[in-house]
């Protein structure tokens, strides 16, 4: 997930991946409310409208949009709920499953996740659209869907018992949420196996950056695993570099495996950490307005740097692979990420429920558009069915010599390493 510095986000425990950028601040007064209480309507046309002007296709998926906002007005609506109803319905013409409405249960809850205050299993999901799955973009580290052993790419089939075919993304978060202690139970289909797996809802605490300085045969190496892109992952990733430089590390592996996303202004952030100048992400609206994100001068250093990256990298952790690899200032090792790049406005709406809409897309500073594609490592590494058990049995070997891929990245860090050994040294410290 991606979001704006003044943005709200979307559900950290659950939730549709996506990148977003909040137009429209809060929620409106109780006098509105009360008017969308008597006309339901109303709020069809305003959710239309909203997505008339912002919408990032301008065709809205070969959709006669006026057509739909003429057959949608001329309905009878006797409750909000027949109107909230007709709005899901409405969207799903878009065929985007990031362009979602939510009540204002699901809007409080976003509102709730964005305090910090993160209650459920630990997994971020989205809905796969072709196939009418529900995917799990990645499971948050030290909670119970990670260290039960819940990975990227796993199909969610049941919840509790109850087959999610045709289940929409926002009653399957109604169902994995839930209060503190209470347990529910996914059913995950990986390798044509389905696998239950019980766990227990809980009080989520995320901390965005591990770091240590790993003594190796080059000389003392920093390691630094980053797993979400929360608000406190810059700060986080600055006092990690400073401490490491302290201790003259020779290189970095930074860890982006499994981190499903978060902020968008810390991804930059963090890009502004390693790259000294030029372009880091670029957006572009339906219009062709594009809005530039550049490097500020301000890198903390230049030493040599491999990057890990696989399945469940996505959204702001591409931002920022990408803008790497297209700098050539790390090699990307891995597999190739899950392929996010549209950026969506959340905004809440006159009742007090609220709307994502997908307003543009972005680009990697070469102007690569990797949605549904990813970013390709440079160098190809992928997991055997054995090394993924064994890193699923014990978590602590994951960024550890036991760990294949650290282990080629560190090979390509020590190679970088020699190539210029006296050269690299930290910058504006």
């Amino acid at each position: 997930m991606v979001i704006s510095k003044r943005g709200l986000v979307l559900s950290a425990t659950a939730v549709v991946l996506t990148t977003v950028a909040v137009t429209g601040a809060g929620l409106r007064l109780s006098q509105s409310q009360a008017f969308f209480e008597e006309s339901p309507k109303e709020l069809v046309d305003e959710v239309w409208q909203i997505i008339n002007r912002t919408y990032v296709d301008a065709t809205f998926n070969q959709v006669d949009w006026q057509k739909v906002r003429n057959d949608y007005l001329n309905r009878s609506y006797k409750d909000k709920e027949e109107a909230y109803e007709a709005i899901r319905e409405m969207l799903k013409q878009l065929g985007d499953p990031y362009t979602r409405f939510m009540d204002p249960d699901e809007f409080r809850n976003m509102q709730i996740d964005t305090s910090g205050e993160l209650t459920g299993v630990g997994i971020q999901i989205t809905k796969d659209e072709e196939k009418n799955q529900l995917l799990v973009v990645s499971p948050i580290e030290d909670t119970p869907a990670y260290e039960a052993g819940i990975l990227a790419q796993d199909i969610i089939v049941k919840i509790d018992g109850k087959s999610t075919d045709g289940m929409s993304l926002e009653d399957a978060v109604k169902m994995i949420r839930g209060k503190v202690g209470t347990q529910v139970t996914l059913t995950i289909r990986r390798d044509n196996q389905e696998i239950n797996y019980p766990l227990t809802r809980k009080l989520i605490e995320i901390h965005p950056v591990r770091a240590r300085a790993e003594d190796t045969k080059i000389g003392k190496v920093g390691y630094i695993r980053l797993n979400q892109f929360s608000s406190q992952a810059g700060q986080e990733m600055r006092d990690a570099i400073g401490e490491l430089e302290s201790q003259n590390v020779k290189g970095y592996i930074l860890d982006l495996r499994s981190n499903p996303g978060g902020l968008l202004y810390s991804s930059v952030e963090i890009a502004r950490m390693w790259i000294d100048d030029g372009l880091i992400v670029s957006t572009v609206d339906r219009k062709g307005v594009t809005e530039r994100q550049q490097a500020n001068h301000n890198a903390i250093s230049n030493k040599p740097l491999v990057v890990l990256v696989d399945g469940g990298s996505a959204s702001a952790s591409e931002i920022l692979s990408g803008a790497l690899q297209d700098h050539k200032r790390a090699v990307i090792v891995g597999t190739k990420t899950f392929g996010k790049g549209l950026v969506q406005s959340v905004r809440g709406l006159g009742d007090g429920s609220g709307l994502a809409v997908t307003i543009a897309k972005y680009l990697t500073p070469t102007g690569r558009d990797i949605n549904k594609e990813g970013i390709k490592p440079d160098i190809e590494v992928n997991l055997t069915d054995d090394d993924r058990k064994n890193l699923q049995q014990d978590r602590n070997k994951i960024g550890t010599f036991d760990d294949p891929q650290f282990v080629k990245a560190f090979e390509i860090l020590s190679q970088e390493v020699a190539k210029s050994p006296s050269t690299h040294t930290s910058v504006n410290q």
